[in-house]
């Protein structure tokens, strides 16, 4: 192994470490705010103002925000993304300015300490392999929605192995026509690159920009070509992210907690 490669390898580890550790101490901390006020507002925005800075600083990112100004954050919405990274959970924390849930795979909820967090604080969990529990799934994320509540989805369904979108399933679109709530195309740019699939934990410093497209109205509308519209915008934004003529460029991600 050379050098450099050995220096990334022990980077990496305590980067890791940290990842583990900030993650186990916020999880803890926001069960405590959960049981003092009884709720979870709290505690997710805790997930968005310490938890997702902190990562985000400790990957070395610089984070940018494009079109915020365009959201009306006082009414509920379906946020759908492109996926490239699991980095991708933080930056759209860090990037929504209200409390975000988000319809996480089945295989999450069995992940120990994260799978119980995630309950606790209201995550969906859509089991793909079987129809019955999807459909049921989807009504509970609906009914979430039109309770008031916010939603992300990654509609493509996995993460992107070279950065290209892939065709956007219909699941998320239905959850907002039944829930009465807007679709916001997402745009997260330079994820894949900061936190990729290839080895166990390999981080790269680099930036990540999250690009707020044009909310779609759902009355009325058919989940396919609001699918269609979606990743058509998305696809366009990752094209001229940095065009934007609203865009609002966001601070770099701090570590620490923000009032």
């Amino acid at each position: 192994m050379s050098p450099t490669r050995l220096v990334w390898a022990v980077l990496n580890a305590l980067q890791l470490l940290f990842t583990l550790a900030w993650t186990g101490v916020l999880i803890v901390i926001a069960y405590i705010v959960r049981i003092v006020t009884r709720g979870t507002h709290w505690p997710l925005r805790m997930a968005s103002r310490c938890w997702s800075p902190g990562l985000l600083t400790g990957a070395g990112v610089r984070f940018e925000v494009h079109g915020a100004e365009g959201i009306d954050w006082s009414r509920p919405h379906v946020f759908v993304a492109n996926h490239q990274s699991m980095i991708d959970v933080c930056a759209m924390f860090r990037a929504v300015r209200v409390p975000l849930r988000f319809v996480l795979k089945q295989e999450l909820s069995r992940a120990p300490f994260v799978g119980r967090y995630a309950k606790a604080m209201g995550m969906v969990f859509m089991d793909r392999g079987s129809t019955r529990a999807a459909a049921r799934s989807t009504r509970e994320a609906a009914e979430i929605v039109r309770g008031g509540a916010s939603l992300c989805v990654f509609p493509e369904g996995s993460r992107s192995r070279d950065g290209r979108v892939a065709p956007f399933k219909g699941g998320a679109f239905q959850i907002a026509i039944d829930g009465g709530a807007d679709v916001v195309p997402v745009a997260i740019d330079g994820s894949g690159a900061v936190l990729g699939l290839e080895g166990l934990f390999r981080v790269r410093p680099g930036r990540i920009t999250v690009t707020f497209g044009t909310p779609l109205r759902t009355q009325g509308a058919e989940r396919g070509e609001l699918a269609r519209r979606a990743r058509a915008e998305v696809v366009a934004m990752l094209g001229h992210v940095e065009e934007a003529p609203d865009a609002t460029l966001g601070a770099v991600a701090r570590g620490s907690c923000e009032s």
